[in-house]
């Protein structure tokens, strides 16, 4: 069993920064994918950003790629994601995820989930 959750969201004006982190509990973190999902009111969520156990080959949307940096620290069962050059289509509520195998885009196949944190990007 693995809880999730996220911290950092808030409120910045484009072209800012913020950095989400992800705490989890369970001593299993470190054998888990981790990846970032983000979701805005009557759109499916989208994949943002995922890491893998090991943390190489992180893997981003196009959307991202470029301004955002995920991170893991298996030291301290944390995720992190650098969102740098914020846009205002970057608004939406961001939920870490995590599952035991190799790492994958979508949602369906993360069985764990923090409650998400919002970030708003004004223009």
């Amino acid at each position: 069993q693995v809880q999730l959750v996220e911290s950092g969201g808030g409120l910045v004006q484009a072209g800012g920064s913020l950095r989400l982190s992800c705490a989890a509990s369970g001593r299993a973190f470190r054998s888990y994918s981790m990846a970032w999902f983000r979701q805005t009111p009557g759109r499916e969520r989208e994949f943002v950003a995922g890491l893998s156990w090991s943390g190489a080959n992180p893997e981003y949307s196009d959307s991202v790629k470029g301004r955002f940096t995920i991170s893991r620290d298996n030291a301290k069962n944390t995720e992190f994601l650098q969102m740098n050059s914020l846009k205002p289509e970057d608004t939406a509520v961001y939920s870490c995820a995590a599952q035991r195998n190799p790492l994958i885009t979508e949602p369906q196949g993360y069985c764990y989930w923090g409650q998400g944190t919002q970030v708003t990007v004004s223009a």
